[in-house]
């Protein structure tokens, strides 16, 4: 089935996906090459999209407070009107191991691929609660984006003070819903 179309501000159109379909994910990662991997479509209700994909690094990944290796699940929450995404870890016997978020621009849907502009600011809850890191800041300073994009970059640091406290008040539940 074919992706439906949305209607978008101003006139702008967007498509909604298909649950079920695959997806082809790309994660703009300026100026580094952008990462694309498939995904399968879990929802898409016009703002929040959910999709379901395994670890694509081509091998495991250790960041000291978490390794995401071959195996791993990640479920992953979009939306076209928040500057952040979040996904949610998890082994491949179905042991949580945290959320992984992503400080970017809102999500949209163009040419049937899931498009996503990462902009270098993360944030890590573990599956307890019990650690919550802000992740990157020194990359997103070295960017530029504060001056050549000072609206996006107040987003950014906005959205990531958002992420923050809601990781430390109880978690994602609500947003995921």
């Amino acid at each position: 089935m074919a992706p439906r179309p949305l209607l978008r501000e101003a006139g702008r159109m967007d498509e909604t996906l298909t649950p079920g379909t695959e997806v082809a994910v790309r994660l703009v990662k300026h100026p580094r090459a952008d990462v694309r991997y498939p995904a399968v479509v879990g929802r898409d209700d016009g703002t929040h999209i959910v999709v379901r994909a395994p670890w694509a690094g081509a091998a495991a990944k250790d960041f000291g407070f978490v390794r995401f290796e071959d195996g791993d699940i990640f479920t992953e929450h979009y939306w076209r009107d928040r500057w952040f995404s979040i996904k949610e870890v998890r082994t491949a016997t179905g042991s949580l191991k945290g959320w992984y978020c992503d400080i970017a621009r809102p999500a949209r849907v163009e040419s049937g691929a899931l498009v996503v502009e990462d902009l270098d600011l993360d944030l890590w809850r573990s599956a307890d609660g019990g650690t919550v890191l802000r992740l990157d800041e020194d990359e997103f300073d070295d960017s530029g984006l504060e001056r050549h994009d000072p609206a996006a970059a107040a987003k950014a640091r906005q959205a990531l003070d958002e992420l923050e406290l809601l990781a430390r008040e109880g978690g994602f539940g609500p947003l995921l819903a």
